[in-house]
């Protein structure tokens, strides 16, 4: 996928300025822009920050959108709470990426969780993030939170730590983001957590990001016992259906499902919920057909 500013001259406006997304060059995403907050490049990716009228401020990175005000809610709140509501005792988090620091938010609503280590290869994602999203960024500088700037991949092959949940917030599969996506990871993934652990990625679109989807799916499924896809209606990704692979060395997300924690933390969430929970593993039939081959 890749981005640009685009300005058109109009009879109502001097000047248009639209941020337009393509994918797979023959399809896209065009948004008005208000101004341009911010552009700059780190030492891994151009980090564009932009102010539009229908979704408000806009991360993009390379070119692809990752987070809108109007709508980040969606992806964090489903990356997160369906794994957490489904391990009994979620003490130990490990994020794996998510520099705008939406999944941290998320998985510290939960007073389980003792601790988040966040692991996020490019600190100015976050920094920026934290400045110009802050009610996203906020719980980065959270006492609970562990923020260390490091190659996921790298910290995974050294650590000798253990978790109960590992959540993998990654970017697209291209750039510093590409290893994430590769068996070789999932098994470290699977390694480093605890007998009754939980790893959920989020698995791109399953419309124009098939054969990723798929081979995500293939790889997995050889690692772990159990192997489950949901997916989210979010509007401003690639068909705006967007699917995470929920994956456990022991607990079934429908099955173990905890309702009495889930009805007594009284979550305070936008879109996900008990039923949502629960709909979101009732699959189209063209997903069906991707995972079953």
């Amino acid at each position: 996928m890749s981005g640009d500013i685009i300005r058109e001259e109009s009879m109502t406006d001097l000047w248009n300025v639209w941020f337009s997304e393509l994918h797979q060059n023959r399809v896209g995403l065009t948004i008005k822009v208000k101004r341009l907050l911010y552009s700059g490049e780190s030492p891994f990716q151009r980090i564009d920050i932009l102010d539009t009228y229908e979704f408000g401020k806009m991360l993009v990175l390379y070119g692809s959108i990752m987070i809108t005000e109007k709508d980040e809610f969606i992806y964090h709140e489903m990356l997160g709470h369906v794994p957490l509501f489904t391990h009994p005792n979620p003490k130990e988090v490990l994020v794996i990426g998510g520099g705008d620091g939406g999944t941290v938010r998320e998985t510290l609503k939960h007073p389980e969780v003792e601790r988040v280590t966040m692991v996020e290869i490019d600190e100015l994602v976050v920094r920026k993030c934290q400045e110009f999203f802050p009610e996203v960024a906020g719980q980065i500088s959270n006492p609970k939170t562990r923020l260390l700037f490091a190659d996921g991949e790298k910290f995974l092959s050294s650590t000798q730590e253990k978790f109960d949940v590992i959540l993998c917030d990654a970017a697209d599969p291209i750039g510093p983001a590409e290893v994430l996506f590769q068996k070789s990871f999932h098994q470290m993934a699977y390694d480093r957590l605890n007998d009754d652990g939980i790893f959920v990625t989020q698995s791109e679109s399953p419309y124009f990001h098939q054969r990723t989807f798929k081979k995500l799916y293939e790889n997995l499924s050889r690692i772990f016992p159990i192997v489950r896809v949901y997916w989210a209606y979010i509007p401003t990704y690639p068909s705006a259906i967007w699917s995470f692979t929920f994956c456990s060395k022991k607990y079934d997300p429908l099955a173990d499902f905890d309702r009495e924690r889930y009805n007594k933390l009284q979550l305070e969430t936008n879109y996900y919920n008990d039923e949502i929970h629960h709909a979101a593993f009732v699959l189209p039939n063209f997903i069906r057909k991707l995972i079953n081959g």
